[in-house]
């Protein structure tokens, strides 16, 4: 495996470098790897003794290139004592070196005591480091009914530049059940842990690999982005918005998903799957609420007391390797809670992570949205993290909020620790937005009041009141042409429909009784039509509308002389007793002509309509 030979490259190296790393010896280590949940936890604890004429201000810890990728959190303190008397001091300063000669797939960490070590003397490190990504899904891919079986790899021995006299690992797993586990000297398998050593007299660099392939059906709950606005209003109230982009990082599902499978034996046929989310907020969170993309989801529930309060939520499906979906959760805090003063500053202090219960973020953007107005704006997180700066426009906003944005990948729950915004802020800018709705509303009710009492009225003798009241009467006019002229088209289409019950019943009588009603109608509507048609010819308001109006009338003639052609004809047709093929041959231009003359008819009803 490429694993292996980087490690023989590793220990080619040593010979470079064992002469400088030859006062420092560990005189014993301890070594536990937690392999219970999808993020991978060591802890190791090295007791360190000084055997040479010099005195040591830096402890050096390599990682080889793939940890050093995932490496997620590394805290290293001294501890003293042992069990319930067992102290620690503060977090030690840990910089990133590059030691000449040393082979480029090492990281290596420099830890600074804070007092040099002096020749004899000793002292407990307790280094904690925590790494995503480490555990590989084997077989990457899985059906509903099967296991997650996942493989993990790393040396029986600590990576280190250092002689150790005494050590030891103990590997931690989620349940009893493994695949399998590389056997070497001392090495036992006890309940849901397998331990390796004690080894004595170990040379630096000496890494003999170990795989363990095991079952972990833990969901690998990743959140390849999150987003978590935090919103300050000095009116009382702290809003925290968290948009999550997740997905399961496990091992994807083969085949088809059974809904009917996993309800009835969901702890069998859904054994890795995502099934909820516990989201643990501060004691005093309220307004909580939880959305996806399509809206509410009601599948949530709160637990409160007085230390914590739970929200467990439940994704619509159950979600299984290689799954994805977008939510949101959202809550109120205090302010009294989290906001505080300091030598004439205010400084805002709240967790930095995610609240979801062993969760891995690939890239988290904190976003703290301040009052208007704040200035001389620092920050102080206990990690580093990549900070920016926006500015976000709200209601009532005039130059905007200021936003601090810190940015941070490979994010997991050791990050949940608070950080600290510093501000300053005037009261005074407290009372800016009352005043705006002060004024604002005063502005109204003067204007409510100037429109109460103004005259807007338009004298009747005025120009633009009589050609108002002219176009009133070309719209009234233009109506009722159109109106008319609807109704003819109505008795047209009577016509028609009598043709059509002719063919069907025979009746000629009837049909020419139609044709009757029809020519009366008709001639009375013209009456009704000439008085409108002179009005809009002779006003000066509707010279625009004329022309489409006379067009209009003059294809509507035509056409009713057509509608008529073909009645007559149909009906003579049947008086003789044509078939029915003689009567469409006979009538088959007219036809024609109809609907083309119909359709620009309608055509410039819709036309006068629009005008």
């Amino acid at each position: 495996m490429n694993r292996d030979l980087s490690l023989l490259f590793i220990f080619g190296f040593f010979s470079l470098f064992s002469n400088v790393c030859s006062d420092l010896v560990i005189s014993k280590l301890d070594r536990q790897i937690d392999l219970s949940s999808q993020i991978v936890r060591f802890t190791t604890s090295l007791k360190l003794e000084n055997n040479g004429a010099k005195a040591v201000s830096k402890v050096l810890l390599p990682y080889p290139e793939n940890q050093a990728e995932n490496l997620a959190f590394l805290l290293v303190t001294i501890t003293e004592g042992k069990g319930k008397t067992k102290t620690s001091s503060d977090r030690l300063p840990v910089d990133v070196i590059h030691p000449e000669g040393m082979p480029p797939s090492l990281t290596w960490y420099a830890v600074s005591l804070p007092k040099e070590l002096s020749k004899g003397g000793s002292l407990t490190l307790e280094v904690k480091a925590v790494f995503t990504h480490l555990l590989t899904p084997f077989p990457e891919k899985i059906t509903q009914a099967d296991a997650q079986l996942v493989a993990f790899q790393d040396s029986a021995h600590y990576l280190s530049p250092y002689a150790v006299k005494v050590q030891s690992l103990t590997v931690k797993l989620p349940e009893p059940k493994v695949e399998s586990y590389t056997k070497l000297e001392n090495t036992k398998f006890s309940g849901s842990e397998i331990k390796y050593g004690p080894y004595e007299n170990i040379p630096p660099f000496s890494l003999p690999t170990i795989m363990v392939h095991f079952a972990n059906n833990k969901p690998f709950s990743v959140a390849q982005e999150l987003v978590r606005e935090i919103e300050v209003s000095h009116w009382g109230n702290v809003q925290v918005t968290e948009n999550y982009n997740l997905i399961h990082a496990g091992a994807e599902l083969k085949g088809e998903f059974s809904r009917l499978d996993y309800e009835e034996r969901p702890h069998v046929r859904g054994a890795s799957a995502l099934r909820s989310l516990v989201a643990r907020l501060p004691a005093r969170a309220h307004s909580i609420y939880y959305r996806d993309e399509i809206g509410n989801i009601s599948t949530s529930n709160v637990y409160s007391d007085s230390v914590k309060t739970l929200l467990e939520i439940e994704p619509r499906y159950p979600m299984f390797g290689g799954w994805r979906t977008t939510f949101t959760i959202g809550y109120g805090l205090p302010l009294q809670d989290f906001l505080f003063k300091s030598e004439g500053k205010r400084f805002l202090d709240i967790t930095f992570g995610c609240p979801m219960n062993d969760m891995v973020i690939e890239n988290i953007y904190v976003k703290v949205v301040l009052p208007e107005g704040s200035k001389d704006i620092s920050v102080v997180a206990p990690f580093p993290s990549k900070e920016t700066r926006e500015i976000k426009l709200s209601h009532l906003d005039i130059a905007g909020r200021p936003v601090v944005v810190l940015e941070k990948k490979n994010v997991v729950p050791e990050h949940n620790q608070n950080f600290q915004v510093y501000y300053r802020f005037s009261s005074l800018s407290l009372l800016r937005e009352p005043l705006m709705l002060v004024f604002g509303f005063f502005l109204f009710f003067v204007a409510c009041i100037a429109y109460v009492h103004a005259d807007f009225t338009i004298s009747k003798s005025s120009s633009s009141y009589i050609a108002k009241l002219q176009w009133d009467e070309v719209q009234t006019a233009t109506q009722q042409f159109q109106n008319i002229m609807s109704c003819v088209l109505v008795i047209h289409d009577k016509l028609d429909a009598s043709l059509r019950d002719l063919s069907r019943t025979g009746d000629v009588q009837a049909c020419k009784a139609a044709r009757k009603t029809a020519d009366s109608i008709l001639k009375e509507l013209t009456k009704e039509l000439k008085p409108l048609l002179s009005f809009l010819q002779s006003s000066p308001q509707a010279l625009h509308i004329v022309p489409k109006v006379d067009e209009l009338v003059v294809k509507e003639k035509e056409l009713q002389e057509k509608v008529m052609l073909k009645h007559s004809t149909v009906v003579d047709s049947y008086e003789k007793k044509s078939g029915g093929r003689d009567i469409d041959k006979r009538v088959a231009a007219v036809q024609q002509k109809i609907t083309l003359l119909r359709q620009e008819v309608d055509d410039l009803l819709e036309v006068i309509d629009e005008i």
